[in-house]
């Protein structure tokens, strides 16, 4: 019974198409991955985290936040951050609206309703 194909309207549709695919897949993502390089020592200066060129400070001098280390990034966008950081009010509802009519106005563009 689960090696029937289901013929619809858009196509046809068989579950051991799908598995043998995925398995697929997951074989050659295994297959790329035992490419790279094996053995990466995390030790030195390859260990640590680039910080923009500086040194890392010790964890008793504190933390570095994530606006210092985007900084480059969110003062160069600053045009579009004006813009869009008001619009996020922390409410899901607001969010979900903002999907919702994304969706309306992508499936509108592309002609689906």
């Amino acid at each position: 019974m689960i090696a029937e194909t289901l013929y619809t309207g858009f196509g046809a549709w068989n579950p051991v198409i799908w598995l043998v695919a995925f398995v697929v897949a997951l074989l050659l993502a295994w297959a790329i991955q035992r490419l790279g390089e094996p053995d990466i020592p995390g030790d030195g200066e390859s260990g640590k985290s680039y910080i923009s060129g500086n040194d890392e400070p010790s964890p008793e001098d504190g933390h570095i936040g994530g606006s210092n280390l985007y900084w480059g990034f969110t003062e160069a966008m600053k045009g579009y951050y004006a813009r869009v950081i008001p619009l996020h009010t922390g409410c899901l509802t607001d969010y979900v609206l903002w999907f919702l009519g994304t969706f309306a106005l992508l499936f509108i563009f592309i002609g689906v309703i």
